[in-house]
């Protein structure tokens, strides 16, 4: 299943509404356009701490899954530690793909 969400990824990123990169990510949930933030278990523990606070407080889901690596090739790039998936039927998707 988690492939199938990896390949969402790919589409989500092709359709324009996945922001990456910890600024950018950070700002799309404070500007309340995130449905969902992705952070790859990899990141570091500062990065794990500042997301879970700023997603609790602006209440936009999280989750972890993968790892940067793999997380910046599902969306055509290098190394990713968050992501921020800006459309809610693609964040459905893709949370329905994870469980």
């Amino acid at each position: 299943m988690q492939d199938k969400a990896l390949g969402m990824l790919g589409i989500a990123q092709k359709a324009g509404v996945v922001v990456s990169g910890e600024f950018a990510t950070e700002k799309a949930v404070k500007e309340g356009t995130a449905f969902l933030v992705i952070l790859a278990e990899d990141a570091s523990d500062n990065t794990k701490k500042k997301f879970n606070n700023t997603c609790e407080y602006y209440n936009c889901e999280i989750i972890y899954g993968w790892n940067k690596e793999v997380l910046g090739n599902a969306i055509g790039k290098r190394f990713r530690a968050s992501l921020a998936i800006c459309d809610e039927n693609f964040a459905n998707a893709i949370k329905n793909k994870i469980v």
